[in-house]
């Protein structure tokens, strides 16, 4: 199982508490960037730099965020080089955002899933692997050159 870097905002917060079980019993080593307390005055994209930099910098293999929606994190996170991550609420697009194109940052949105749901996942994320088929590689790489500005 990869290392996996996790992160919420105060609303993200009891659900990612929750998912640290799952990755426990999942087998998984967790990197936890906080919340650890409840503090409604803190911000997303915070979380959003710490799990992304722990994931660009080659800490964690994965890295999962947790806000309200999982889209302001996954915007934030987005803004890191070497940093693939999308919003999931169904076990479908998390297995194939890493088989298909590489996602390297889960986002879920703790206001929208419930913990059964996320669990499950959180699974599919963490059990998936970047296939490196030809036309997956290929589409691969025009993303980084996206991402590089070329």
């Amino acid at each position: 199982m990869p290392r996996v870097c996790i992160g919420a905002d105060h609303a993200g917060l009891p659900l990612k508490i929750e998912m640290l079980k799952v990755l426990g019993e999942s087998g998984c080593e967790v990197l936890d960037v906080g919340a650890l307390r409840y503090d409604p005055l803190d911000d997303y994209p915070d979380f959003a730099r710490s799990v992304g930099e722990c994931v660009a910098r080659g800490e964690a293999e994965k890295g999962i965020l947790v806000c309200g929606s999982g889209v302001g994190a996954g915007v934030a996170a987005n803004k890191i080089k070497g940093v693939r991550a999308a919003v999931c609420h169904d076990t479908y697009s998390a297995r194939q955002g890493v088989e298909h194109d590489d996602m390297n940052v889960l986002c879920m949105g703790a206001r929208i899933i419930g913990v059964e749901l996320a669990g499950d996942i959180v699974r599919a994320f963490v059990a998936a692997t970047f296939t490196g088929e030809e036309r997956h590689v290929r589409r691969l790489k025009k993303v980084l050159e996206i991402e590089s500005g070329k």
